[in-house]
């Protein structure tokens, strides 16, 4: 099993940065690969980035690349989004997620577990 705790949510002006954590436990093999999502209200899950916890390989959406930053601390087992320059559509609560899956994947559908999530408001 592998709980997941995200913190670090808020508000933040656009174009400042703001950077979110998840603590994670639970065994490596139940989260070879971990991701962020975000959700707002009426809409479905929107895939944010994703990391080899091992390997550190990332892929992101095209809605962030170059803007937020996906990152993982190995010994202390917390994976990280940093949101650089975020804008008002960035607003969202966002999620933390886990897979037992090698590859990296952007379907929420192939992520095991999930953290409670953390809101983040930008504004203007």
């Amino acid at each position: 099993q592998v709980q997941l705790v995200e913190s670090g949510g808020g508000l933040v002006q656009a174009g400042g940065s703001l950077r979110l954590s998840c603590a994670a436990s639970g065994s490596i093999f139940t989260r070879r690969t971990m991701g962020w999502f975000r959700q707002t209200p009426g809409k479905e899950r929107e895939f944010i980035a994703s990391i080899a916890w091992m390997g550190g390989q990332t892929i992101y959406a095209d809605s962030v690349e170059g803007r937020f930053t996906v990152s993982r601390d190995t010994a202390n087992n917390i994976l990280y989004l940093l949101l650089n320059s975020p804008r008002p559509e960035d607003t969202a609560v966002y999620y933390c997620a886990a897979s037992r899956r090698l590859q990296l994947t952007p379907s929420a559908f192939d992520y095991d577990f999930w953290g409670q999530g953390t809101q983040v408001t930008v504004s203007s």
